[in-house]
């Protein structure tokens, strides 16, 4: 039967009423045709077909259905294969950008919040894990639990490591989270650590060549049975090996491998630790490679150390530091090379070789500041530290202030044939004008100096040297107290000034402990025209004691003599005053001492000064009450009678280079022309 047929029949059926009958289903069953079969062909199974053969590339497929008879029969299909074996486009023709999702909406999810509680962890290992702890870095906040799970697992490794390097290997570690009963959003995190037994030290075994001493090595490493395994004092104790190897003639000593086997019964170790000695050294010569400041002669005037010495790194150490003290480099450095030069014992000789980077020579510099007594000052100098090699600097400097000018040439060498040895020439012209005397003054000076410095404290300084000068002053008739108004004495002098100090504080801008020493005399001699010889001396000593860490006490005494003229024959710039910021605070500068009839300062020929400060230290401020008395006598010696006294406050700023001085001052029982209160800025204590 064709598909038509039964379309046919099918509507039909539909026209026609059913039957009033009921069909049985054995009926309804056998009537139903078979799904093998149709009603038109027969029962029995055909033979199986031929396969087709597939068609060839270049054939034309046609699929053909026998032409129904009804008029809605279904149309044959014909399809060119020449479409189905055309190549594919290629895949640039197709747009392949990956199908973009919609945005989320922006929305703030709430923070979980969490506490933490560490138990079991003590000392340098609980305040090292507040430094690295993932939670406490969170702020105990976290996006979610998750978050604060990773956290945990990361403080977890951290802590073993701690228990580790601080001798427990068999430490263990449990984090709980829970949540905060009626705290949706908090989370409580407690970790409990527990940290076993600490492993010792048992058996310390060294493996080196022999040194000299034999037991170098051993006493360098100071490590002993019993002691925790604990990493940082293990690194030390190995670094202390290298560092003192290269202090007793081991340049080239190198820490090579490290063993510790752990016995778990015992909760010991067994240490073992390799050491590569490489020769016992002397030094030998000088070398330099770089941008050339220094050739090797004058690197060695600044070395404390001779050819021959035991090779010692803190004498290497102590010359790079004097090479970098002279300014004149960008970067230097210094470093021990072996030459195979052998000596009569054995040991070998090495040179060092000094690594030179020329840094800039010439420095321009200016100041300006103001003090009670000596107004504003303003000064300015040019230094070209290099200007004759080796430092040999050449300095301008010139100064402009309400009572002072003057223009100054200055020739200094430094580390001059010896370390720390300077040699200094100059030539100066000043104009000075100050209640106590107006002076034109003109001088020759040489001096050849051993003084400290911020980067050299030293415990013996000294200096000596010459001056010449010519001053033209006005003066004060001493007999009536009037002064010769617009008549000037002329004085040619020439001094021989001599200093010795002995320092045993701690600090030079600073000190919080020891004290110092100072004798300062100038032999003066009168060349012609007014004046008299004299022996001006001053000794002076302060002593320094700190009660805490933040309060220091200071004192200061002063004792000074002019022998061998009366006042009236000494130029008055050359006399001994008291006064001024670095001496009684709270007076005029030179203001204290005999007066002539315009109350006026005349110097004198003795002083007597003393000062205490209390200095109190907070973080880089400080505060310094202070008590300062003293005064300038005619006679040669000091009688200690009318004593003055100054009171004050001061502020300190503490900086790398020393503090900033800032202090107040006012006179007791003030007398007519003196200042109400005085204000001092410097760098430095005052004593």
């Amino acid at each position: 039967m064709s598909l038509a047929a039964l379309l046919a029949g099918a509507a039909s059926a539909q026209q026609t009423p059913p039957p009033d009958d009921i069909v049985s289903d054995e009926a309804f069953e056998e009537a139903l045709p078979t799904l093998d079969a149709t009603p038109d062909t027969p029962t029995e199974t055909p033979p199986p077909a031929e396969p087709t053969p597939l068609p060839s590339p270049d054939a034309t497929i046609t699929v053909t259905e026998t032409a129904p008879t009804q008029a809605d029969a279904l149309p044959a299909v014909t399809v060119d294969d020449q479409e189905l074996a055309a190549p594919l486009p290629a895949l640039e023709g197709y747009d392949v950008q990956p199908l973009q999702a919609a945005a989320e909406p922006d929305r703030d999810l709430p923070d979980i919040r969490y506490s933490l509680q560490v138990d079991g962890l003590w000392g340098r290992m609980k305040d090292r894990f507040k430094d690295l702890s993932a939670l406490e870095q969170g702020d105990g906040k976290a996006a979610n639990t998750a978050m604060i799970r990773a956290r945990a697992n990361e403080d977890e490794a951290l802590i073993l490591r701690l228990l580790k390097s601080e001798g427990y290997f068999d430490g263990s570690v449990m984090t709980t989270l829970a949540p905060v009963t009626d705290q949706p959003d908090q989370t409580r995190v407690a970790i409990t650590v527990t940290p076993g037994n600490l492993y010792r030290l048992n058996a310390i075994d060294i493996s080196a060549e022999p040194t000299t001493p034999p037991d170098l090595i051993r006493r360098s490493l100071p490590l002993k049975k019993d002691d925790g395994i604990v990493a940082d004092t293990v690194l030390a104790a190995e670094a202390n090996v290298s560092l003192e190897m290269q202090r007793n003639g081991y340049p080239f000593a190198k820490i090579g491998a490290r063993d510790i086997a752990l016995e778990e019964l015992t909760h010991t170790g067994d240490y073992k630790l390799k050491v590569d000695t490489g020769d016992r050294s002397r030094f030998g010569g000088f070398r330099s490679d770089g941008d050339i400041v220094f050739q090797p002669d004058h690197v060695e005037v600044l070395t404390r150390f001779e050819r021959g010495e035991l090779y010692d790194n803190r004498k290497v150490d102590d010359l790079r530091e004097a090479l970098v003290a002279t300014g004149l480099f960008s970067s230097v450095g210094v470093e021990p090379v072996p030459t195979g030069e052998k000596a009569e014992d054995g040991t070998a000789y090495v040179d060092l070789l000094v690594h030179q980077q020329k840094g800039p020579s010439r420095t321009l510099s200016a100041e300006v500041g103001y003090s009670t007594g000596e107004g504003f000052q303003a000064s300015a100098s040019w230094t070209d530290r290099n200007r004759f090699p080796p430092e040999g600097a050449v300095i301008y400097t010139g100064v402009l202030g309400t009572q002072e000018q003057g223009l100054s040439a200055t020739f200094r060498r430094s580390n001059d044939k010896k370390r720390d040895r300077s040699t200094q020439f100059g030539v100066s012209a000043a104009h000075n004008v100050y209640d106590a005397y107006d002076a034109n003054t003109a001088s020759l000076n040489y001096s050849r100096s051993r003084v400290s410095t911020p980067l050299w404290q030293k415990v013996w300084t000294w200096s000596y040297g010459a001056e010449i000068l010519a001053t033209q002053e006005i003066s004060t008739d001493l007999t009536t107290g009037a002064a010769t108004t617009n008549v000037r004495e002329v004085f040619y002098l020439a001094d021989l000034p001599i200093r010795i100090g002995y320092d045993r504080s701690d600090d030079l801008l600073n000190p919080t402990k020891g004290f110092r020493l100072g004798l300062q005399t100038t032999p003066e001699f009168a060349l012609g025209g007014s004046g008299a010889s004299n022996v001006k001396t001053i000794v002076d000593g302060s002593y320094y004691k700190a009660i805490n860490e933040k309060m220091v006490v200071a004192g200061r005494v002063r004792l000074g003599t002019q022998l061998g003229a009366t006042l009236d024959q000494i130029a008055p710039s050359r006399r001994i005053y008291a006064g001024g910021g670095g001496s009684v605070r709270g007076f005029a500068y030179q203001g204290l001492g005999p007066l002539d009839a315009n109350g006026d300062p005349t110097g004198g020929l003795s002083l007597f000064e003393a000062s205490v400060e209390l200095r109190y230290r907070l973080g880089d401020l400080g505060i310094v009450p202070f008590i300062d008395i003293g005064q300038a006598y005619p006679e040669e010696v000091p009688s200690f009678s009318d004593l003055r006294v100054g009171v004050g406050v001061g502020a300190r700023l503490y900086t790398n280079f020393g503090p900033i001085r800032i202090d107040i001052a006012m006179p007791l029982s003030k007398r007519d022309n003196e200042p109400q209160v005085a204000l001092y800025v410097g760098i430095g204590q005052a004593f």
